[in-house]
């Protein structure tokens, strides 16, 4: 009997430090939530529609996700407070009524959509994402494939923005569990639950915190996708929901009012800053995303003194107004319809300006609104539904199994489409131009990968197929690294005993150069020492306006590093080969300036330096595109002049303006009119948006061996 008074007084209050108050962690409908959700889905679809002054709009998923470790938690803790425990049974029958409804719908009719829309190659990708955000597991898999350097350049996903989704589907997978084990144990023990829970909520967020700031330096697809990187913004809600009963009572009364009124505009300037000032090269989440983190803590503590009488003021008052709480009422299920509107019709017809972007992000607003009067909110407030936990676990059931299947359709359906593609045959693409008043054009080179013309080659499917280039790659393995790794191991590929090597140093635009440098190097018994790094270039230039720091620093350090181990080598390579991507706004003097600060320090080492001038920019998913294309068919063709940025290096080394470094330029054989062919000879030439494939690259190397012959770098082969 003392146990049950002494459990009940405990119950009461959480400690004896703070006032009494009854039925603290009960929640009533706060107006200025619903509103704050509506700022957060504007940043968001504003930043996805591009338009201008809304770079830093992906803060809303931020504010989204302290919003629900807010609201979540309140109510897990206001169960707590009335019955010392709770259902999770209930709980997760609440949670797969209100979300997994309407996200199943719009993943569903995504898949007929890309049936239609999306070319086959792409289909398949978006059906194995389908799948994926089915699951609530879509954040892994987009962390494996920004990360994978195998889907390097591939189209977006019109599923992308479902990593949130799944990020708060697993904080919660592990939150309520843990809540409710703390809850019990306290019962128990008759103690109070709330200190307990604020110190497990504090270690989990400090933990998740620091794993972001180490994360966002390391490995940003995974400090911004992962669900570990990301549970402190849920924690913070969750700490705020634990002290708003007790910050509310203080800021009642005028002084309160005026207090909470400040400290909400405050807040509110923070996300409105983080919104205008941040952009998609600011570091993330890091501790930029401090801001607006913050800033919508304070928001939300800022009303918890609102009094219902008299009603909000200031900020609160303004996202009260019903305009606002309408969008926040719809803000779910526009999220989940924005994206996939954009980016479908975006793989049907191209790229969009900004303005058609924001027209069609207005548009998705229709179907977001339909699923809201006709699937999220009937089957989350369905008396039938809501009785019984099991109906509403079913129905999450349901909504997980349907679009699972659509996505299995959808592949299906890729799979056919692939091979039928291989089945039709189109004209031929046309030669070379004809000669005009009986002048012969200019001359260019034979249009072939092949050193020699092969007359026999008949349409068919291009090698490799579009599915097979995704994993076309240079077999240069461990010996390109990627992001987090600044020293290159022990890599010597060939005749790695051979007393003779050459050194092949750059990024991934030099690294698919390897095959064709290979077929140079097995004809005469060479080693090759591979230096590669993925992303960062061998010059020394900086574009600011990436503002990426320790994207540079890191590149540094790699390419320092790797410039000291070729000048520290007992033994002199035969050839020092270097190349990077060329972007468009590489130039001017500072860019030759930074190529230079490298070639001066490698011609030290007193051996020729080879140039490789990097292939044409396709910027686009090639093998994404033929996937849907007859085969001899020319609609994904380039413009030369679109993809084959200046050079102003080349120039000058083609110019014998630096002296002991030599040029490679392969343009000729693999854009040699205005229009560069994407499949020549029967071979694919790209595996993605910008990298040759190494079918085409190792197709090269006899042009590589007969220009490395023609600036007498080798001797002939006897």
């Amino acid at each position: 009997m003392r146990h049950g008074r002494a459990a009940r007084s405990i119950y009461s209050d959480t400690t004896m430090l703070l006032p009494r108050i009854r039925n603290r962690y009960r929640q009533g409908f706060r107006p200025d939530i619903e509103g704050l959700r509506a700022v957060a889905v504007i940043a968001v679809v504003g930043f996805h529609a591009a338009v201008p002054g809304m770079g830093g709009g992906y803060i809303g998923v931020d504010a989204f996700f302290v919003i629900s470790g807010f609201l979540i938690t309140g109510l897990l803790l206001g169960e707590i407070e009335r019955r010392g425990t709770f259902s999770l049974k209930d709980f997760y029958a609440r949670r797969a009524r209100r979300i997994l409804p309407a996200a199943g719908v719009v993943l569903a009719a995504t898949s007929v959509a890309c049936a239609f829309w999306m070319s086959p190659l792409r289909r398949q990708d978006t059906a194995f994402d389908i799948i994926a955000a089915a699951l609530n597991v879509g954040n892994w898999r987009f962390i494996a494939l920004e990360t994978d350097y195998l889907a390097a350049g591939r189209a977006e996903s019109p599923l992308l923005h479902y990593w949130s989704l799944a990020v708060e589907e697993q904080f919660y997978l592990v939150w309520a569990p843990l809540a409710l084990i703390v809850a019990l144990l306290a019962r128990k023990l008759g103690r109070s639950p709330f200190p307990v829970l604020a110190l497990a909520i504090t270690a989990l967020t400090a933990g998740s915190f620091l794993l972001s700031l180490k994360w966002t330096t390391t490995n940003v697809p995974l400090a911004y996708l992962g669900s570990p990187s990301r549970a402190w913004q849920f924690g913070v809600g969750a700490l705020a929901a634990l002290v708003s009963p007790y910050l509310g009572k203080l800021l009642r009364g005028a002084a309160g009012r005026f207090a909470g009124a400040t400290f909400a505009l405050a807040g509110a300037l923070a996300v409105v800053w983080s919104i205008i000032s941040y952009t998609t090269t600011t570091p993330f989440p890091g501790t930029a995303a401090l801001v607006p983190t913050l800033g919508t803590v304070v928001i939300l503590l800022a009303g918890s003194g609102i009094n219902k009488r008299k009603g909000p003021v200031g900020v609160a008052w303004l996202l009260a107004t019903p305009p606002v709480r309408f969008i926040g009422r719809l803000s779910y299920s526009w999220y989940l319809w924005h994206w996939p509107v954009l980016i479908v019709y975006e793989a049907h017809f191209g790229e969009q300006p900004w303005t058609t972007r924001a027209a069609l992000m207005l548009a998705s607003a229709v179907p977001a609104w339909l699923t809201m009067i006709m699937v999220e909110g009937p089957v989350r407030l369905s008396p039938r539904v809501t009785s019984m936990p099991w109906r509403g676990l079913t129905a999450g059931l349901a909504a997980v199994l349907l679009p699972v299947g659509a996505g299995l359709f959808l592949n299906v359906n890729a799979i056919a489409a692939l091979a039928a593609a291989n089945k039709v045959v189109a004209a031929p693409p046309p030669g070379p131009a004809p000669a005009v008043g009986g002048k012969a054009p200019p001359p260019i080179d034979d249009g072939h990968l092949y050193l020699a013309p092969l007359p026999d080659i008949k349409p068919g499917p291009p090698k490799p197929s579009p599915k097979q280039a995704r994993t076309d790659l240079p077999a240069v393995g461990a010996c390109q690294v990627s992001t987090g790794v600044t020293v290159n191991g022990k890599c010597l590929l060939g005749n790695a005993a051979s007393p003779e090597r050459v050194v092949l140093l750059g990024d991934s635009h030099a690294m698919q150069w390897y095959p064709a440098l290979a077929e140079v190097a097995k004809q005469r018994g060479w080693a090759m020492e591979i230096l590669g790094k993925s992303g960062c270039p061998v010059h020394t230039f900086e574009l600011k306006a990436r503002n990426v720091p320790q994207f540079y620093k890191e590149c540094a350090t790699w390419r320092t590093r790797s410039i000291d181990r070729i000048l520290a080598s007992p033994t002199k390579p035969k050839l020092i080969f270097v190349g990077t991507m060329m972007e468009k706004d590489y130039t001017g003097q500072p860019y030759l300036d930074g190529w230079d600060s490298t070639l001066d320090k490698l011609k030290t080492v007193g051996v020729p330096i080879v140039y490789l001038r990097d292939s044409p920019y396709p910027s686009k998913d090639v093998p994404d595109c033929v996937s849907g294309m007859p085969i001899g068919g020319t609609k994904c063709d380039l413009v030369k002049a679109d993809t084959l940025y200046p050079d102003g290096m080349a120039d000058l080394i083609r110019e014998g303006k630096r002296p002991g470094v030599h040029l490679l330029d392969f343009t000729n054989a693999l854009c040699p009119l205005e229009k560069c062919q994407v499949v020549i000879d029967g071979i694919l030439v790209y595996k993605d948006h910008s990298h040759i494939s190494a079918t085409a690259s190792r197709i090269l190397g006899p042009r590589m061996e007969k220009q490395l012959l023609g600036l007498s770098l080798i001797e002939p082969v006897t």
